[in-house]
């Protein structure tokens, strides 16, 4: 097999990210049970068949606690990014992993928010390929960049 490259490395801990949190929402399972199950049983395993690319553990270690640690802020400014009637409690559960995670990807500030962006956009339509969701999240994720990093705009 061959090295997984640093850039391909980020977007997988992304996504592996946002699988975390909505396991970690829908089984109620501790945060380091999830984490250690990725990094151990998922991170270039293949399972079932499909080959499961290396990620950066500390991108995802980062998010996962990221998320944890400042869940309540980073749903605020999900909400604020919402339709009023429509909280981030009542949206899909994968899209509140992915909200999640972005969100603590853009408060960390250590990346461009437009690279954030991106790569949530692209992750959203992995999950929803043939839904709208992928320019719900844009406007949304958008919206959260310029609240968190205005000047970045």
């Amino acid at each position: 097999m061959t090295a997984t490259p640093p850039r391909q490395k980020k977007s997988a801990a992304r996504l592996y990210a946002v699988q975390a949190l909505f396991q970690m929402e829908a089984s109620g399972a501790p945060m380091d049970k999830v984490r250690d199950e990725f990094i151990e049983h998922r991170f270039g395993a293949e399972i079932g068949g499909v080959q499961w690319v290396d990620a950066n553990i500390n991108l995802f270690e980062t998010l996962l606690a990221e998320v944890v640690a400042q869940q309540a802020k980073i749903d605020q400014l999900t909400d604020r990014a919402l339709v009023a009637k429509w909280p981030i409690a009542k949206i899909d559960p994968t899209l509140r992993a992915l909200f999640r995670a972005a969100g603590a990807e853009m408060v960390l500030g250590k990346t461009p928010p437009k690279v954030v962006i991106n790569e949530f956009v692209d992750i959203a339509k992995s999950f929803f390929p043939e839904g709208r969701e992928a320019k719900f999240v844009n406007a949304v994720l958008d919206h959260m960049a310029r609240v968190v990093k205005p000047e970045a705009f």
